[in-house]
């Protein structure tokens, strides 16, 4: 097995830059490397709680999921990456149902790479927050 970095610093850099400008959701990165452990579709799950309550974190979230997908295919593991409405129960269950049945090998890959992913957005946002943004919000 070789080492292979899947580009995680870079992609994490851009994300945290792509939302640092808008207030409180960099933050987000702390909830999101605390939500792994949790399982893949708690994690893809929370963009859609957010979205309706706080859309600019909710797409953080949805856009790290996106990124994330797009890593895990360059791992050789197909992730599901097609939109979901929140409010659409049938299309959620079906979603997380997917990932449930993704190959338990495969799930204990895409978590630790997820786990690498999230720490690369924390350390970001720990060098790119603004004053006055709480790593709480």
């Amino acid at each position: 097995m070789t080492w292979k970095s899947y580009n995680l610093d870079q992609k994490a850099q851009k994300l945290v830059l792509m939302y640092r400008d808008k207030k409180g959701v960099i933050g987000q990165s702390h909830k999101m490397r605390t939500t792994v452990p949790y399982g893949l579709e708690r994690f893809w799950g929370e963009h859609l709680r957010l979205l309706s309550k706080e859309p600019e974190k909710g797409k953080y979230w949805r856009e790290t999921w996106k990124t994330f997908v797009e890593i895990m295919k360059q791992a050789g593991i197909k992730l599901p990456d097609d939109q979901v409405d929140g409010s659409n129960t049938r299309q959620v269950q079906d979603y997380a149902a997917r990932l449930w049945e993704l190959d338990i090998e495969d799930q204990r890959i895409c978590l630790a790479i997820l786990t690498q992913f999230c720490d690369s957005l924390v350390w970001w946002t720990q060098r790119y927050k603004k004053a006055g943004d709480s790593d709480a919000e």
